[in-house]
Parts: structure tokens; C-alpha cells; sequence
């Protein structure tokens, strides 16, 4: 199991690096170079000159790349000149809340879809496994945005019961308070990640359920539920972990949509507002976050994995 969880770090450590290249290549291509995106169309040469001396702009480009790995490594994503604001500071305020958002609608999904998931591989082949299957493929096939403005119009317009924005304040004790706020922005961005995790959870049940070990089981006299909650869930489970950690890009793009449509002052919606601005310091700071928080899930989701799967332990120890 060490070999294996070294090899992963091995590629984590090998995508984090390209990563970190594609942005300072990004970084170079801006329209009109960093100074320009910064100062504006109305700076004169004499300004965008002391502006590239000032920030290391007019340094060899292996010196520059070099300057932006010791910047990343100390935590400096740069600096915004439309808030006037460090990038780390508009992070700082606003990745708590898409963090608590995601977090939210990740568990939801979980609970929902699981138990979801195992009665469709217990009902296989029968009316209510095709009826979900088909409710499920609409659900992942349907945009994430007209999931959101569709819980819009029924909930807050034909049965005005619940807020069609989110929570405004900036603390997280409220959002707490104001939890009807949050209700249809976790439903939206789960709705989808419900219909993908059921979809995992049924394939893995099924192709379990035939395993010679739950036919052992019930052999034995095992409950059902005990056969199918207690035997089969567990290992089944493991395709699930790992999809969990490799669904943080797809939850971060949910995020950015649904708080834009539900005005939430999180990350994504700060992200959707600098593109709008050509805020580039920001949109690259997102990019980077984003792009280490999917090699970390994955490497969780190995780690996770390699502990849950008995194989890999027995192939650790053999070796």
C-alpha cells in the first residue's frame, strides 16, 4: 500500500507542476500583457514600463517563472487592482462560503443517493429501478442553471415558500440563520450529483450482489438487510470514494453557476465577476485553488481507497 499511495503523490506532484505552468502561461498571454490588464487602456508607455521593472514583468521568462513558484509556495496569489485587494483576501472572505455550499450539497447528495442507489440494485430489472434510471439520466442531463431557475419559478414563484436568493451576510453563523436562504441553492447544485452518485452506487450494488461472498452470506442464514446494508454496501462504496474526490472541479463549476444565479457572495460568483472585469490576478488565483483541491481530493479518494480495498493492502504486504 506505500508503493501505491508514493506512486500517487509521485503524479500529484507532476500535475501540480503543470498546473502551475499553464497559469503563468496564461499569465504571460494576457491581452496586452499584465501591466495593460491592471493599469487599464489609458496608461501611457512611460507607466506600463515602470509597472513591468516594479512587478520582475521585464525579467527573463525562466526568472519570472521562478519568481511565480516562490510566490505560490508563500501563499501569494497575487494582487487584484479592480478591489484593490491581495487575491488572498477576497479568497480568504469568500472560499469559507463556496467551501460550506459545496460541503452542504455534497452531503445531501450522499444521503440521498445512496440508500437510492442501493433499493435500485435490490429492485433491479423491476418498474421502480426503470423509473429512477430514467428520472436519474434527466436529472444529470439537465443544465445546471435551469435546475436552479426551475426551483426558482415553482418554489418561490407558483408556491411562494421559500427566498429565491441566497444568504447575504458575510459571516457563516448566517447562513446558518438564515437557512431557507440556502435551501434551493444546495438543492440545485445537488440535483445532478445525486443522479451521478445513484447511478455509481446501483452499478457497484449490482455487480457486488453477485459476488460469491453474498451468496455465502445468506447461505448462512443472514438477514437481507444485513446481506445488503452490512456485506455488499461496504464494497461497494468504493467507487463512490473515489468519484467524491474527483468531483471537485464539477461541483466548483455548479458552485460558480448556482451563486451566480442565487446572488452568493462566494467564489464562483467572484470568479463569473472577473471575467466580466478581465480581473486576471483573480481568475488565476481561482484556477490555482480549484486545481489543488482536485489533486488533493484524489489523492484522499486513493488514500481512502487503498485503506478501504482489501487488495491493495494484501499486495502491499506480499510484496
Amino acid at each position: 500500500m506505500f508503493q501505491f499511495i508514493l506512486k500517487r503523490l509521485g503524479q500529484a506532484v507532476v500535475v501540480v507542476f503543470l498546473v502551475t505552468i499553464i497559469t503563468f502561461i496564461l499569465l504571460q498571454s494576457q491581452p496586452g500583457g499584465a501591466a495593460r490588464a491592471a493599469l487599464g487602456k489609458d496608461a501611457t508607455q512611460e507607466q506600463l514600463a515602470a509597472f513591468d521593472h516594479e512587478n520582475g514583468y521585464d525579467r527573463p521568462i525562466p526568472e519570472q517563472y521562478v519568481n511565480y513558484l516562490n510566490k505560490i509556495a508563500h501563499g501569494d496569489f497575487g494582487y487584484s487592482y479592480q478591489h484593490n485587494q491581495s487575491v488572498n483576501d477576497l479568497l480568504a472572505a469568500r472560499l469559507p462560503r463556496t467551501i460550506f455550499l459545496s460541503l452542504l450539497s455534497t452531503i445531501l447528495a450522499l444521503i440521498v443517493a445512496i440508500p437510492l442507489g442501493v433499493w435500485q440494485a435490490v429492485k433491479r430489472n423491476k418498474a421502480p429501478d426503470y423509473i429512477v434510471t430514467i428520472a436519474c439520466l434527466l436529472a444529470y442531463s439537465t443544465p445546471i442553471f435551469f435546475a436552479g431557475l426551475l426551483l426558482i419559478v415553482l418554489f418561490s414563484q407558483v408556491w411562494p415558500i421559500l427566498p429565491n436568493d441566497a444568504p447575504q451576510g458575510e459571516a457563516l453563523s448566517v447562513m446558518w440563520e438564515q437557512w431557507d436562504h440556502l435551501v434551493l441553492p444546495v438543492c440545485a447544485l445537488s440535483i445532478g450529483t445525486i443522479a451521478a452518485y445513484a447511478r455509481y452506487v446501483r452499478s457497484s450494488m449490482v455487480d457486488n450482489l453477485n459476488e460469491q461472498y453474498v451468496r455465502t452470506a445468506r447461505a448462512k442464514g443472514l438477514s437481507e438487510f444485513r446481506v445488503v446494508f452490512v456485506h455488499t454496501l461496504r464494497n461497494a462504496m468504493f467507487p463512490v470514494i473515489t468519484m467524491i474526490g474527483l468531483y471537485i472541479p464539477a461541483m466548483f463549476c455548479g458552485a460558480l453557476v448556482i451563486e451566480t444565479l442565487f446572488n452568493f457572495n462566494g467564489m464562483g460568483y467572484m470568479y463569473y465577476q472577473a471575467t466580466g472585469r478581465r480581473d486576471y490576478p483573480i481568475l488565476l488565483g481561482v484556477a490555482l485553488i480549484v486545481s489543488f483541491a482536485t489533486v488533493i481530493g484524489a489523492l484522499l479518494a486513493d488514500f481512502l481507497y487503498a485503506l478501504a480495498d482489501p487488495r491493495i493492502r494484501l499486495a502491499g504486504r506480499a510484496k
